[in-house]
């Protein structure tokens, strides 16, 4: 079969199969965080923290908690790498060092993932699975939380109340997470992914005696760590390691676990709110700005100048045989429009226009589909500001879903939005401005630049995958990074939460003639371009100095 009918194969068949879960999974996500019974586990779990599950909490507390959830597991993290020596099942690993343990620690509690170590040579099995494999499922529990705490200031009207945030986390953890993990990493295994824990010695009789790999069982770890939208894998080439994804099937269930949950959370709204008009409007946005990406990436990476690239179609550095150039492609722009780490191929090794379409990507927010429940609030937060851009334009008092947008909710929006860019731009200066952090670059010139803007791009908005070109496993970097990445998640979260606590104070207004229609295509192609041309605005000029520049060399 041409390579470009397979390319084709592969991507129709992933929108089909994302279609075809999206009011089913959207639907019983509806449910679940919905529903007034607690099942028996989760009483238990309810009684162990010492939560009434029964009580409803006002978004201040709601935060608290969050915050509360997330510091108690950031030191828990960190304790745990500090004396993985004292463990059992630590392999032998030595302990982490601060600097790097403070990131790791950091990294995945905020849904990033981000490593700065090869996983297989530092940490043993029980850091592996009780600290970084748990904080897979509830950090993105965790997203999926305040998204819905988000869409129910939408829904409600004249409280002061959100939910509760032990009840949703709980939830999301057991009833979502948890079960469709289970079920994917069977299906890991199927397809030839290593599913087992095993020694040193183990390992160095399967590879021949030439490596040794101490894997604390591959295949659950890679459908944790790909369900949660995170790239947190046990081997430094990550899903490109023939062990997690062995096969171009395991390569396809990998982007749709990357996906899915992230993809279906707008028909969860949708029925939250009481029009599935809205979710499938918010959905056709994610889908407007996925596609397009992913035609970019694959425009530039297909397409490659060269006498080499152009006599066999492509160019494979960097990438796996197994996947190719296409495949690779759309498991880049998946990862990187994803709050996900996960990476199948070098991404230094991209085209100037497609390694630039990928930061690109993650400077949209990670939204299309973006996080576990971090893409549809930050699609949410969008929405609101082009409403009141729309507002502007005819002269009248914006609103969304029923809800005025006025001076506060504004505030709120644009602060979100202002953060990103903020800690993106200061972080690559910061870095860039000191030879600490220019000593990182493998490369200089553009691509340097790229390099370091694409590190504290991923830092900064949770996404966790790297360039592959970039040295950051240094104190400086560990730092500053680990610092980008809690501010990225939490400082968001804060503004988020507060902005759904100012909605469901309001009354709802009645629509009239003046409503703007918020399901119509006329409105989703508004959202499409606030969306781009916010980022363009604010990031053009870092862009044009490193991949827009090196493209033109």
């Amino acid at each position: 079969m041409p390579s470009t009918m397979a390319g084709i194969l592969f991507i129709g068949s992933l929108l089909l199969a994302l279609a075809i879960c999206y009011k089913p999974l959207g639907d019983y996500m509806f449910r679940v965080y919905t529903g007034t019974r607690h099942n028996s586990v989760e009483r238990v779990t309810y009684r162990l923290l010492g939560v009434n599950a029964d009580s409803e909490q006002r978004w201040g507390v709601y935060a608290r908690g969050v915050l509360a959830f997330s510091m108690l597991s950031i030191l828990f993290l960190y304790g745990l790498q500090r004396l993985q020596d004292h463990l059992f099942l630590s392999l032998g690993m030595e302990p982490v060092e601060p600097s790097l343990a403070w990131n790791t620690a950091v990294s995945f509690v905020t849904n990033t993932n981000w490593q700065a170590y090869s996983g297989e040579a530092t940490m043993g099995h029980v850091v592996q699975t009780a600290g970084l494999a748990v904080q897979n499922f509830v950090s993105a529990a965790v997203g999926m939380a305040v998204a819905i705490a988000l869409v129910r200031g939408f829904a409600r009207s004249k409280t002061d109340t959100l939910g509760n945030f032990w009840v949703d986390l709980v939830r999301g953890t057991l009833r979502i997470l948890l079960p469709i993990a289970f079920v994917a990493a069977l299906l890991l295994v199927a397809g030839g992914a290593i599913q087992t824990f095993a020694d040193h010695s183990t390992w160095t009789t399967l590879t021949g005696g030439g490596q040794t790999f101490t894997p604390a069982a591959a295949a659950s770890q890679e459908a944790i760590k790909d369900l949660g939208t995170n790239g947190g894998g046990i081997f430094n080439v990550n899903s490109a390691h023939p062990f997690e994804n062995p096969t171009s099937w395991t390569n396809w269930l990998t982007i749709f676990l990357l996906t899915v949950i992230a993809s279906c959370l707008p028909r969860t709204f949708g029925r939250m709110v009481g029009d599935n008009r809205q979710g499938y409007a918010i959905v056709s946005v994610m889908a407007i700005i996925a596609i397009i990406s992913v035609g970019v990436t694959q425009w530039a990476e297909l397409g490659t100048s060269g006498t080499v690239p152009q006599a066999i179609g492509q160019a494979m550095e960097g990438r796996e045989s197994r996947f190719g150039v296409s495949n690779s492609g759309v498991f880049a722009t998946a990862t990187t429009l994803t709050s996900t780490g996960s990476v199948n191929s070098f991404h230094d090794s991209y085209t100037a226009i497609g390694g630039g379409m990928l930061i690109f990507n993650m400077l949209l927010g990670e939204v299309a589909p973006g996080g576990v429940g971090a893409g549809l609030y930050g699609m949410l937060v969008l929405a609101v500001i082009t409403v009141f851009v729309a507002g502007l334009m005819v002269g009248r008092t914006p609103e969304y879903l029923g809800k005025k947008i006025g001076a506060r909710e504004i505030k709120l929006a644009s602060l979100y939005f202002l953060i990103t860019p903020t800690l993106v731009l200061l972080g690559t200066a910061v870095a860039m401005a000191t030879e600490t952090g220019r000593s990182a670059m493998l490369n200089s010139g553009p691509h340097g630049l790229s390099e370091i803007l694409y590190a504290y791009t991923s830092a900064s908005n949770n996404n966790g995958s790297a360039f592959a070109g970039v040295s950051v496993n240094t104190t400086f970097h560990n730092t500053t990074l680990g610092l980008c990445m809690a501010l990225g998640r939490f400082l968001p979260i804060v503004l988020v939460l507060a902005l759904a606590g100012s909605l469901a104070r309001q009354a709802p207004v009645p629509a009239s003639a003046g409503t703007l229609p918020t399901y119509r295509p006329q409105f989703v192609g508004m959202v499409v371009g606030v969306t781009i041309i916010l980022v363009a605005l604010t990031f053009l000029p870092a862009l044009a100095l490193g991949p827009l520049a090196e493209g033109l060399l």
